[in-house]
């Protein structure tokens, strides 16, 4: 089996082949004990990037990592809130425990000096490229449409919280995004919101969905969801009130964001089968992100956590396999995943989105233009009432085109 959490030279053989490796073989990668993965805390807690010398997608690939881990930890816990076994309560505690260490080294990674408004704009960067790359690469058109929904208000964030950077901080978003994601306006802020039951989406087949479906879905509601409760807890902290509200409204379309994308993922699949595909898709999130990072330091850190969760995720399908009689090879039915998440530029493909699908909206589960949604669409009483009095995201551009 392929040592991933190799030593120096190791790591410099996989740099001579990473160029070439798309494709994620899990079952002939070697993970590392789990009692070897538990760490001490100057360890766990390692040197920041330079926020002023970091390449715009180690960036990402900080906060995208941040958030499945999170996913990971929440879900583990409601797992194990839900069952009587003992076996499965406490393997899911000791895996529960190397992945919240995990996430703690990943968000640390963040340095101190970088505020609240320019980690914003990393993590619209990061859904704008992230829901990009998985849409151009989803085998499912259902699923495709979904993403390429939520990717124009995510766009459109993007460029609302860059009007407010402007404004507050005297900062350019160029400079974080550094060229590589397209600053515009797409489906205006104001227009997203929408009532409860236009969230509600169809799902795939477990039985027949690509295994590629399982990796995108497992991604994406975890990014989004991070996103979701760092603008909830992070938009208290700031003191500008147009500022506030703005992060209120925005944490409020990305918990839109996540109920439309939990919707997607079929949910007769077993509370086993779900921990043994979420322990999979982190291994391969970090497995994507070794073969591209640049800052070898942080790509050292991909490399050992995705050894780390290969035992995780042969954890779990030992438990799959003791108490269900089933084999995830019987769920994902192959042996390799492919191709893998990359953080790339997408203003092509965004702003053919962007063309064709801005005047989309949600109806019964499907997507329709806008003109031909009924005069009693829920989400049009809805929007009357949190738009009233004004909305931030409206407030915020027309103040910076005042200021000008």
């Amino acid at each position: 089996m392929q040592n991933i959490g190799s030593t120096t030279q190791g790591m410099t053989q996989q740099k001579q082949t990473r160029e070439a490796s798309n494709v994620f073989k899990p079952f002939e990668l070697q993970g590392k004990p789990i009692e070897q993965q538990f760490t001490n805390w100057n360890n766990m807690i390692k040197t920041p990037y330079d926020k002023d010398k970091v390449d715009a997608y180690t960036r990402t690939r900080v906060i995208l990592l941040n958030g499945i881990e999170n996913n990971s930890v929440i879900t583990s816990h409601a797992i194990s809130r839900m069952t009587n076994n003992p076996e499965i309560k406490r393997v899911m505690s000791t895996i529960r425990r190397a992945d919240s260490q995990h996430q703690e080294t990943v968000d640390w990674l963040n340095p101190g000096n970088q505020s609240i408004l320019e980690t914003t704009i990393a993590y619209e960067q990061v859904a704008v490229d992230l829901t990009s790359n998985l849409a151009k690469n989803e085998p499912d058109d259902y699923f495709r449409q979904v993403l390429d929904y939520a990717l124009l208000e995510d766009f459109d964030h993007l460029y609302r919280y860059s009007l407010l950077m402007k404004m507050l901080e005297n900062k350019d978003a160029e400079k974080i995004v550094q060229g590589k994601t397209e600053i515009k306006p797409g489906r205006p802020t104001s227009v997203e919101h929408r009532h409860p039951e236009d969230e509600m989406r169809k799902h795939f087949d477990k039985d027949s969905a690509h295994i590629k479906s399982w990796m995108n879905y497992y991604t994406i509601v975890s990014g989004e969801q991070q996103t979701m409760m760092y603008y909830r807890t992070h938009g208290a902290n700031l003191e500008n009130d147009l500022a506030r509200k703005l992060y209120a409204e925005i944490a409020e379309i990305e918990e839109q964001h996540v109920s439309q994308y939990e919707d997607v993922g079929d949910p007769t699949a077993t509370p086993l089968q779900m921990a043994t595909l979420i322990q999979l898709n982190e291994a391969y999130n970090y497995y994507s992100a070794m073969q591209t990072e640049t800052n070898e330091r942080i790509r050292s850190v991909w490399a050992e956590f995705c050894a780390h969760e290969i035992e995780h995720f042969n954890m779990c399908n030992d438990l799959l396999l003791k108490y269900e009689k089933q084999d995830i090879r019987d769920v994902i039915k192959t042996d390799s995943i492919e191709p893998l998440i990359v953080f790339e530029p997408n203003k092509e493909y965004v702003n053919k989105v962007l063309d064709t699908q801005v005047n989309l909206r949600p109806y019964n589960m499907e997507f329709v233009s806008e003109d031909q949604l009924p005069s009693n669409w829920k989400s049009f009483e809805y929007q009357s009432k949190v738009n009233a009095g004004g909305v931030p995201s409206e407030i915020v551009e027309e103040r910076f085109r005042e200021r000008r």
